[in-house]
């Protein structure tokens, strides 16, 4: 009974006749914004309204493929690259980091190729080195008569320092700098020392070819590398970076040999990259101990946190709070720690589903380094009679460097969306205009079409649903041989 109800108010209220629903689509024809529709409904001739039902799918098709094409290329994630120069008043200074190519004092200890072996142990973790196995049996004989034995405390003591007699001069800005504006930190190359480190705010230059001026004393018959492992240059090297950052020498790092003068002339380049799916990037990542996110501060923390879980210690060249690794753990547990990242690709870098992408935003600097012969003779005399050494001493003791802007001004590489989403509703809407003439009130009014006939469809369907049991079950709904019969007696 109620589906009987239903299917009453349905045909009464709600079922347009056939001469309706035709009067509404002529009048849709007739009335609606797409333009071209009422051309093929008031045509008197066939062959016109022929013609006109073609151009309009024609220019509908056409429509349909520019649409696909661009929400194709939407998806696509495209970018476009712009370069911008700006240029400023005064410019920042960046962090600069030196080290001393011979690491440790010749006088330490009396096998410094140990040192040297157990060094090469300890900077695996930053830059992967294979160590021989023909030194394996003089390292673990050391290990054994000296298991109380602290790298750390070692180089801190006995590598590279940073004084009156290793750095002569010091100049920044016409104004003069001392060890003490230098920061200790530990690299492959050992004790080394920052200059411009907490990224003060005096830290400018306001005048470009003007910069940092220092001269340093090598000292090669105090501080000594060790030939059959590889070590042969003297020197000092030195890489430039943002101070946030930490110092990368890996590809980055220039070195100037004892006896020269290196020039080295400086911009700043700043890349700001997409993010993921345009770019490379994640915006959300954070470093737990460092204040910027670099690929070089989150591949350190990567690899901290493997070694931490797997040895129980953490090397003190990596960063974190865990216990400091002994000199034994290191050379049975972290070394193979570091090589089973590397093989299993533990910590990668670079793409966006990678262990630490490309940051979003990064600084640089590009370098342009010129070199010539430290000193003439009467610089020679100069330094000799000051220093109280002689000419050979001098020329093959004493490094030059000059690090200066350029000039004052920065380039910015940025990353950009080739095609945003009010681009691509615009590219859309234009494409609709040109061949259609159609807009957003088009396209209402075609939902509000289909809509409707929708809405007839089901209607049509629900008034059917009712009579099917009458076709499949007449013994329910038919009248039987004794009402009929019972029928035909009252009659």
């Amino acid at each position: 009974g109620i589906l009987e109800k239903i299917r009453l108010y349905l045909i009464k209220k709600l079922q347009p006749g056939l001469e309706d629903r035709r009067k509404y689509h002529e009048e849709f024809a007739t009335s609606t914004s797409f333009h071209g529709v009422h051309n093929i409904v008031h045509r008197q001739s066939k062959a016109r309204r022929a013609l006109w039902l073609l151009i309009v799918t024609g220019c509908l098709a056409i429509v349909i493929w520019q649409i696909c094409s661009r929400f194709i290329y939407y998806f696509s994630w495209p970018t476009t690259t712009t370069v911008v120069v700006q240029y400023v008043e005064n410019i920042k200074f960046p962090a600069v980091t030196f080290c001393n190519l011979n690491r440790f004092q010749a006088h330490a200890v009396s096998n410094l190729k140990v040192v040297f072996l157990i060094w090469n142990t300890v900077s695996a973790i930053i830059q992967k080195i294979a160590m021989e196995d023909k030194y394996s049996q003089e390292l673990n004989d050391f290990l054994l008569g000296n298991q109380n034995f602290s790298i750390k405390d070692f180089t801190r003591k006995n590598g590279f320092y940073l004084n009156s007699s290793t750095l002569l001069e010091c100049d920044f800005f016409g104004k003069p700098c001392y060890p003490q504006d230098f920061e200790q930190v530990f690299t492959e190359y050992g004790n080394c020392f920052t200059f411009n480190h907490n990224d003060l705010s005096a830290r400018r230059v306001s005048l470009s070819g003007r910069g940092l001026r220092l001269l340093f004393d090598v000292q090669q018959d105090k501080f000594t590398d060790e030939p059959t492992l590889g070590y042969t240059d003297a020197g000092i090297t030195f890489v430039i970076h943002s101070p946030q950052e930490l110092p990368r020498f890996d590809g980055l790092g220039l070195l100037t040999p004892a006896g020269m003068h290196a020039q080295v002339s400086i911009r700043q380049l700043k890349s700001i990259i997409q993010e993921y799916p345009w770019g490379e990037c994640k915006p959300d990542i954070k470093l737990q101990y460092h204040k910027i996110y670099s690929t070089t501060g989150c591949l350190l923390e990567c690899k901290a946190r493997y070694i931490q879980d797997w040895c129980g210690c953490l090397p003190f060249i990596l960063p974190g709070n865990g216990t400091e690794c002994d000199l034994l753990k290191f050379y049975k547990c972290v070394y193979p720690a570091v090589y089973d990242i590397e093989i299993k690709g533990l910590c990668t870098v670079g793409t966006h589903n990678s262990t630490c992408p490309a940051p979003c935003e990064e600084t640089d600097y590009p370098t342009t380094v010129t070199y010539s012969n430290f000193g003439g003779e009467n610089a020679i005399k100069y330094f000799s009679t000051k220093l109280k050494k002689t000419p050979e001493y001098i020329r093959q003791n004493l490094v030059r460097i000059e690090i200066k802007y350029h000039d004052l001004r920065y380039k910015i590489t940025q990353q950009q969306k080739a095609l945003t989403i009010p681009e691509l509703l615009a590219d859309v809407g234009g494409q609709l205009g040109l061949f259609c003439g159609a807009s957003m009130i088009t396209i209402i009014e075609l939902l509000e079409y289909v809509f409707t006939n929708f809405c007839w469809m089901c209607i049509f369907l629900l008034l059917k649903a009712p009579e099917m049991p009458q076709w499949n079950n007449p013994s329910q709904n038919q009248p039987t041989h004794k009402e009929k019969k019972r029928g035909i007696e009252e009659c």
